[in-house]
C-alpha cells in the first residue's frame, strides 16, 4: 500500500526570506480602527439629513407645504365654480333672449300744459306742467311693472323747475299707455338775465325745456318676475308759449336703462 505524505511544517522565516511589513496608511484615506467596516454606498442613494443648526428652518418649511396645497386647491376649486355659474348664466341668458326676444320700450312726451309763469313780475315763480307721457311696450312676451319711486323733473337752463312721479301700474304686452303726471314747483328765483330769455324765447314761438324721467320697473318674463331696473328718459322739448294751451314745436327723447 502507498504511504500518505504529510506536509512538513512551514520552515521557519530566514534573513534570506523577511516577513513583509504592512505598508503605511496613506495620509488622505487613514486606516479604519479595528472592529470597524467601511461600507461604501453609490452617491444618488445618499440622502442628506439637515445639520442641527438648520433643523427647525427645515421642520418649520416641511411643515407649511401642506398649507399652501391646501390654499392652492381651495383657489382652484373656486375660481372653477365661478367659471361654472358665469358659464351657466351665459347659457340663460341667450336662452331667453331667443326665446323671448326682448325688446326696448319706447317713450315720447305727447302734451306739455303750463301755468304759474309771470315773466313781467320779480317775484319768484311757482310753475306747474301737466305732461303726458307715451309709454310703447313693443314685447310679445313680456310685461312691464312701473314700480313706486319714480320722479320726473323739468329744467330750465340748468335750473330745477318742478318736480313729479309717475303713478304705479303694469303693463302688458304689445301695449301702449298714456299717463298724466302734474308736476310742481315754488320759490323758484330765476335772473334778471334769465327771464329776458325767457320772454324773447316765448316771443318768437320756441321755449326749450328738458325733461327727466327715472321709473324703477320689473320685467315680467312669463311667469317671473325679475329685479328692479330703472329705466332713464331724457327729452328735449320746445313749446310755442308758456300758458295751458301751449303747443310741443320738437321733442327728441333718448333713453335707456341701469340693470342695477
Amino acid at each position: 500500500m502507498a504511504e500518505r505524505v504529510h506536509p512538513s511544517d512551514s520552515p521557519p522565516a530566514t534573513a534570506e526570506h523577511p516577513t513583509p511589513k504592512p505598508a503605511p496608511a496613506s495620509p488622505e484615506k487613514p486606516t479604519p480602527q479595528p472592529g470597524t467596516y467601511v461600507i461604501q454606498i453609490p452617491k444618488d442613494q445618499i440622502y442628506r439629513v439637515p445639520p442641527p443648526e438648520n433643523a427647525r428652518r427645515y421642520a418649520h418649511l416641511s411643515k407649511r407645504k401642506p398649507r399652501r396645497s391646501t390654499c392652492r386647491r381651495c383657489c382652484c376649486c373656486l375660481l372653477t365654480t365661478i367659471l361654472v355659474l358665469l358659464l351657466v348664466a351665459a347659457i340663460a341668458a341667450a336662452i331667453v333672449y331667443f326665446v323671448f326676444k326682448p325688446e326696448s320700450p319706447n317713450y315720447s312726451v305727447e302734451s306739455v300744459a303750463i301755468t304759474g309763469f309771470n315773466l313781467t313780475s320779480s317775484s319768484p315763480l311757482s310753475p306747474e306742467f301737466d305732461v303726458t307721457v307715451r309709454a310703447h311696450n313693443p314685447n310679445d312676451k313680456i310685461g312691464i311693472y312701473y314700480e313706486k319711486g319714480s320722479s320726473v323733473k323739468v329744467y330750465y337752463q340748468d335750473v330745477n323747475l318742478c318736480n313729479g312721479a309717475l303713478p304705479a301700474f303694469y303693463q302688458p304686452t304689445n301695449n301702449v299707455t298714456l299717463f298724466k303726471t302734474a308736476l310742481k314747483g315754488s320759490a323758484i328765483e330765476l335772473t334778471s338775465a334769465a327771464l329776458r330769455t325767457l320772454s324773447d324765447e316765448q316771443n318768437k314761438g320756441t321755449v326749450p325745456f328738458n325733461l327727466k324721467l327715472r321709473a324703477p320697473v320689473k320685467l315680467k318674463v312669463g311667469s317671473v318676475k325679475t329685479w328692479k331696473i330703472t329705466v332713464k328718459v331724457t327729452c328735449k322739448i320746445t313749446v310755442d308759449k308758456l300758458t295751458a294751451a301751449s303747443k310741443i314745436v320738437s321733442k327728441d327723447c333718448d333713453y335707456g336703462v341701469d340693470l342695477w
